[in-house]
């Protein structure tokens, strides 16, 4: 079962992509929780899960993988990855996902600060 989305926006040429991101609800697995999310990268989607000690760990943790997979990738380093619309002049906010401490210089916009 979904729990959360957000959806955003990756600029290819004159088109506008949806990137959909979708964080599914905790699991009790056999001796850990876990917590699949699934990003909608254009031509494949990316689809991984995160396991914790309880629920909120796996869920903390599927957000910082989130958060990482998206300010290492390809679109974020070529700035046509967005959350809010690309046309508007302060696009580059950041993503609102926060990110482990190893890489949290890559964060842009809000993220830069809030997270």
């Amino acid at each position: 079962m979904i729990v959360a989305d957000r959806c955003l926006h990756l600029q290819q040429g004159e088109h506008d992509v949806e990137v959909p991101v979708r964080i599914f609800a905790p699991q009790l697995d056999a001796s850990a929780w876990s917590c699949s999310f699934e990003i909608g990268w254009p031509g494949e989607a990316r689809r991984a899960t995160a396991f914790g000690f309880d629920s909120v760990q796996a869920l903390v943790l599927a957000l910082q993988m989130i958060g990482a997979e998206i300010y290492t990738s390809d679109y974020h380093k070529s700035g046509t990855l967005n959350w809010d619309d690309p046309k508007t002049s302060d696009a580059r906010r950041g993503y609102g996902f926060p990110v482990m401490a190893s890489i949290r210089d890559k964060l842009i916009g809000d993220d830069a600060k809030y997270l």
